[in-house]
């Protein structure tokens, strides 16, 4: 997946640099600075005293030492001040600069920190929708797995109306699923009028008089009702197979050519790795994931009734039984096709994440 966001302590991940949000002169401090230097060892303050400091918003690349990885890169995160000293821009740099550097290095994947959220005071949510989207428009045009390490859950914050908005969104839609009260639809299934002790009852005198119209039905020869009661036209299995629909693999290049975009604008806004990707197009009978399959449809900015058809291809189906689907159903029900605010809200809420 191009970009996770992963709750774990950055100096244990295995990746080919981790960035250390480092102060201006580079020679450790609180924090992440602080935890990354003592994991490393003396080797890397050694090193980084021969590098003369580091100005705001650059960055600056030494050996990683006892670290298991192959590089640090060390950036100056900007102090917030209120948001009108160019704060926004010089964190932008920060993530430009140190994914410029592993990319230098061939670095396939990279490890952050959320930058000056800790002790320079940068509000959180602003820091991680500020280092969600640089490190994604980084990521349209180029290959590389970049991870976004949270080490403590509050570090993540979505804005307190939009938390608010899912949580309400997911409280209507499981109420409306779970209800006791239920109508009587085309199967004929029971309406139960009273309060849930009565349920058991009512369905009870429902049950009876289905019994007792299905034995009247009988003894009149009327004509049959149910689709499994006509008889069915004799086909072989080998027919049937034949008549198979479109794969889920060929149901999403159609769609990416019908959308008018090229294979990697679709993997890429789908957070889908580019291997995954030539798996999926030269097996023709290639059956995703389920977090795989909603990522092509966010990616492919799908309609709620095209993204359960599509779906059904890979053979899923929202429910409104767990938060996941629900949360996936608010944000293509409001329009918002951003895979990576998606995986926000996810990881907010402790769900799985969108991309393989």
């Amino acid at each position: 997946m191009p970009l996770r966001i992963v709750r774990n302590d950055i100096t244990k991940m295995t990746v080919d640099a981790i960035v250390n949000a480092a102060n201006c002169t580079l020679l450790g401090g609180g924090g992440v600075d602080g935890c990354i230097h003592k994991a490393a060892g003396e080797g890397l303050l050694a090193e980084c005293k021969t590098l003369g400091g580091c100005k705001t918003g650059e960055a600056k690349v030494t050996g990683a030492y006892n670290l298991p990885c192959k590089y640090v890169i060390h950036t100056v995160g900007p102090v917030w001040k209120g948001g009108l000293f160019g704060e926004k821009k010089l964190l932008v740099s920060c993530y430009t600069e140190s994914l410029r550097l592993a990319k230098e290095r061939e670095c396939e994947t990279v490890a952050f920190p959320l930058i000056s959220a800790g002790a320079y005071g940068y509000p959180k949510n602003k820091a991680l929708k500020t280092a969600v989207d640089t490190i994604g428009n980084f990521l349209l045009d180029n290959d590389m797995t970049v991870y976004l390490v949270i080490f403590d859950k509050t570090a993540v914050d979505i804005g307190k109306k939009l938390f608010s908005d899912i949580n309400e969104y997911i409280d209507d839609k499981y109420v409306d699923e779970n209800s006791c009260l239920r109508s009587r639809g085309r199967n004929n299934a029971p309406f139960f009028s009273g309060n849930c002790a009565n349920r058991a009852e009512e369905s009870a005198d429902y049950e009876a008089e289905s019994h007792m119209l299905q034995i009247d039905c009988l003894e009149k020869s009327e004509a049959p009702t149910c689709v499994s009661d006509f008889p069915l036209p004799s086909i072989s299995l080998d027919e049937r197979l034949k008549k198979l629909d479109e794969s889920f693999s060929q149901m999403l290049l159609r769609e990416i050519d019908e959308k008018g975009m090229t294979d990697a604008q679709c993997y890429k806004k789908a957070n889908i790795d580019r291997k995954l990707f030539s798996k999926i197009r030269s097996d023709i009978n290639y059956r995703p994931s389920k977090q795989t399959a909603i990522a092509f449809a966010v990616a492919l900015e799908l309609s709620l009734s095209e993204t359960e058809d599509f779906l059904k291809k890979a053979g899923f189906a929202l429910s409104h039984s767990n938060k996941f689907d629900i949360i996936i159903e608010y944000f293509i029900s409001k329009g918002n096709y951003n895979i990576f605010e998606i995986n926000e809200a996810l990881f907010a809420f402790d769900q799985s994440l969108l991309g393989a």
